[in-house]
């Protein structure tokens, strides 16, 4: 399961520098499935290790890296066609496009030092990489699926301005000591995971009422979330 997120990924980079931002954009979420999966199904039948661990994030680093940063480089040239949620080429390559790649940069970042950091076992510190590799994703296919409810938030979603801040703040937000929930039962119970729970709720509610163009909006519900829930920094 980790080696299918790794080839998503691949797979992924190659659809994104042909201009297939779409199935790029599926094939995030298709490893977001499978990333979410393999943990599960290693614990289950006792396999999870070290190595395990590793391989997690060598292909977390190039399908939540380098691929959203792929993707997010074709829509700052301002290629990017509506009616297809494709790249149409031709667009000038502006030193400012590289920018993207900060995300994959960031994203190693945030990923190495989670590997060593054992304040992180109940909670994450800075937002998780998949998080923004899933509101990366859903740019272009909020963009290919706008109707009339969410045709407004992909025209701000997809603007340069907020493509440009976006990428500013995510960097900062997967490197940074914010403590973020991390969705692990130890029980499933109402009172002792209502909060989760709650979110959970509202991210269906959000998904059915504003399509892909939710996701931006869940990620920032999940950060807010999380603050609220996680007043008290994490200590040493």
């Amino acid at each position: 399961m980790t080696c299918g997120n790794l080839l998503c990924g691949c797979i992924g980079i190659l659809m994104a520098t042909e201009g297939d931002l779409v199935t790029a954009s599926w094939l995030i979420i298709l490893a977001g499935i499978l990333d979410f999966g393999d943990g599960f199904v290693a614990r289950m039948v006792g396999v999870s290790g070290p190595f395990g661990k590793e391989l997690d994030s060598l292909a977390d680093v190039v399908t939540f890296g380098v691929l959203p940063s792929f993707i997010l480089l074709e829509l700052l040239r301002g290629n990017f066609s509506y009616e297809t949620g494709a790249s149409i080429g031709g667009g000038q390559l502006q030193l400012e496009s590289y920018a993207a790649f900060a995300i994959a940069v960031f994203g190693a970042l945030r990923l190495a030092r989670f590997n060593i950091d054992t304040r992180q076992s109940e909670q994450f510190l800075g937002v998780p990489i998949p998080a923004n590799a899933l509101v990366v994703a859903s740019l272009p296919l909020m963009a290919a699926s706008a109707g009339t409810v969410s045709k407004p938030l992909a025209d701000f979603f997809l603007s340069v301005p907020f493509l440009a801040g976006y990428i500013v703040v995510m960097s900062g937000l997967m490197v940074s000591e914010l403590p973020l929930m991390a969705f692990k039962f130890k029980s499933f119970g109402w009172q002792a995971n209502q909060v989760k729970y709650s979110f959970l709720i509202a991210s269906v509610l959000l998904l059915v009422l504003l399509q892909f163009a939710a996701i931006p909006l869940i990620i920032l519900l999940y950060i807010l979330l999380s603050v609220f829930v996680n007043r008290q920094p994490i200590r040493d």
